[in-house]
């Protein structure tokens, strides 16, 4: 399996592409919670799989997007999913354009389009965020064809051999809905947890390497404590995210831990009783 994930990594990274989407191209970072999740997502993007990742908002879904597109030395397109994700926002749209004193209709390409025919990754975040209705013209892209017509130029498009879909979905959240069955099953699901333990501090040591041992210990002791009570039901899963725990810890360089992690974390809380109790479990670290 291994060989396999390695061989098609050095095979994509031997394409050469132009200072533009050279800056596509993501850093990478993520750890992964178990050992095997990284490498059997690896083995997805290799077969040609539609990617799903799941997991509460701030696991580490995009992070990880962005370390398969360093790993494979790969520029990935983002869409961000909203009510308001159209066709053209996916595909692409025409545009009036002056050449030679003329006035023509010229067609703007573009994630999908540019993703399918570059052979790039495309990221779509938060998909459970769109309407229903704008998704299904993206079936043929995900299954087996991989192909599209493109309903604005009529033209038919094949999708390079490297070209990735990774999309990402917050389940439960307000402002969502569960995901057409015939879209779903278009993908393979992989579940993205919370880290926590030694996963979770060396990301810390990474992105924070000249910070006290103290100042770490004290941010993990808390964090261990805010997903205890998220197993408990007592906080919502925003309360362990590790999004708000690394800005927690970026401020508390500079500021007291408590008010970094009011700040960062218990200030995005809607309910009022969570706010307290993470400020109650912070105090029971910092004095």
């Amino acid at each position: 399996m291994q060989q396999m994930i390695e061989q098609e990594a050095q095979k994509r990274k031997e394409e050469k592409y132009p200072d533009d989407m050279q800056l596509l191209i993501q850093e990478g970072g993520y750890i992964s919670p178990n050992e095997y999740l990284w490498e059997d997502i690896l083995v997805g993007v290799v077969l040609k799989k539609p990617i799903l990742l799941k997991g509460p908002s701030g696991s580490g879904k995009t992070k990880l997007a962005q370390s398969i597109s360093a790993y494979f030395n790969q520029p990935m397109h983002s869409v961000n999913c909203s009510v308001d994700l159209d066709a053209e926002s996916l595909l692409g749209f025409k545009t009036i354009v002056q050449q030679d004193g003329q006035s023509v209709i010229e067609f703007i390409e573009g994630p999908v389009v540019q993703a399918m025919k570059k052979g790039h990754i495309l990221y779509i975040d938060e998909i459970n965020m769109a309407k229903p209705e704008t998704l299904p013209i993206l079936h043929s892209v995900l299954d087996h064809r991989r192909m599209l017509t493109n309903p604005f130029t009529g033209e038919v498009i094949y999708a390079h051999e490297n070209f990735t879909v990774i999309s990402a979905i917050n389940e439960g959240y307000v402002g969502t809905t569960p995901m057409n069955e015939a879209l779903k099953n278009r993908f393979i699901s992989f579940s993205v947890p919370y880290l926590s333990g030694e996963e979770l501090r060396e990301i810390i040591e990474v992105e924070f390497p000249n910070v006290s041992n103290g100042l770490v210990d004290t941010i993990m002791n808390i964090s261990h404590d805010l997903r205890k009570q998220v197993i408990n039901g007592l906080l919502s899963d925003e309360a362990a995210s590790i999004r708000s725990l690394l800005d927690a810890m970026s401020l508390a360089q500079y500021i007291s831990v408590k008010r970094a992690i009011r700040y960062a974390l218990a200030e995005k809380l809607e309910d009022e009783i969570e706010q307290n109790l993470v400020m109650e479990l912070v105090d029971t670290w910092v004095k």
